[in-house]
């Protein structure tokens, strides 16, 4: 009789110790036990220890950590009807233990899903030009979309990238030639900038050499000095600047007096006085320009 007690205290005291251990949970730091009673959801616990009734409640884990998912690549026809292939990353963390588990069934497969979807969505309504330069204001876009379908799951969207695009070849070489124009076009335009500096430097520089004749004499003794420093068999001829100023006032006198003298006189002069088909000819001629009509002369 003694023994049976024993033994039915030893039971009864491993069944005690046995509902004990099943009764203790312990949750980590970045995870949340959502309780549920017969069935009922009463709340989340955590972290640390604590204690649930057993065979009447069940305890299921929430990781609250951040989440990264990769969305896969995704064929895209952008607005103006280019074919591309995306690709993006997502990361998100559960914000509300109790909505993750009762309101979706897997909210880590929901959510790639609504990603994946919202990634053509938006993307099919931009232009290729604008994904490539306006990176920034897509991912934001994509991320406030994601967030606010995402909310009602208790899940929070903090951040949305979009990783690749891939181009056709076709569209890479035309997007080549496109920049290689550009660049040239680039090159034109401060190469004919540097010119007009250029020649506003040389005109004002050539404004002050002629205020200052001595600057011009000096520039050129510089010149000098630059290229006898060189190893070369240049030979120079110093010319004095006066020298040059003297032979333009002399060309400029001789041209000067050229058009200061008159016209050469066409009347017949005493050597062809004498000759009377001459004098005949001349005097036709001067009645023909006086009346203005036509006159063949014959010899």
């Amino acid at each position: 009789m003694n023994e049976a007690l024993l033994y039915g205290l030893g039971g009864a005291i491993g069944l005690l110790l046995l509902i004990l251990f099943s009764a203790v949970r312990i949750v980590a730091e970045y995870e949340r036990g959502v309780i549920f009673r017969l069935g009922r959801v009463i709340g989340a616990k955590g972290p640390g220890l604590f204690f649930i009734v057993p065979l009447i409640d069940r305890m299921v884990k929430v990781n609250l950590q951040t989440v990264t998912s990769d969305i896969p690549p995704q064929d895209v026809i952008t607005k103006d009807n280019v074919t591309l292939r995306v690709n993006a990353v997502t990361y998100f963390n559960v914000v509300d233990p109790v909505r993750a588990v009762v309101a979706i069934q897997n909210y880590m497969y929901a959510t790639s899903q609504v990603a994946q979807t919202t990634l053509r969505s938006v993307l099919g309504q931009v232009e290729l030009d604008d994904l490539l330069l306006k990176r920034d204001e897509i991912n934001q876009q994509l991320q406030t979309i994601i967030d606010g379908l995402t909310d009602p799951w208790g899940i929070k969207v903090t951040l949305v990238e979009v990783k690749d695009v891939e181009l056709p070849e076709t569209m890479r070489r035309a997007m080549g030639r496109q920049a290689e124009a550009e660049r040239e076009r680039r090159s034109k335009v401060i190469h004919a900038t540097g010119e007009f500096e250029a020649a506003e430097s040389l005109g004002r520089a050539a404004a002050v050499l002629e205020m200052h004749p001595a600057a011009m004499q000096l520039r050129l003794l510089a010149t000098m000095v630059e290229v006898a420093a060189e190893k070369n068999s240049t030979l120079i001829f110093p010319v004095p600047v006066e020298f040059l100023r003297l032979v333009d006032a002399m060309a400029a006198k001789a041209a000067a007096a050229d058009s200061a003298e008159p016209p050469p006189d066409r009347r017949p002069t005493a050597s062809t006085e004498g000759d009377p088909r001459i004098a005949e000819t001349a005097d036709t001629a001067i009645g023909d320009t006086g009346t203005g009509e036509q006159t063949q002369h014959v010899t």
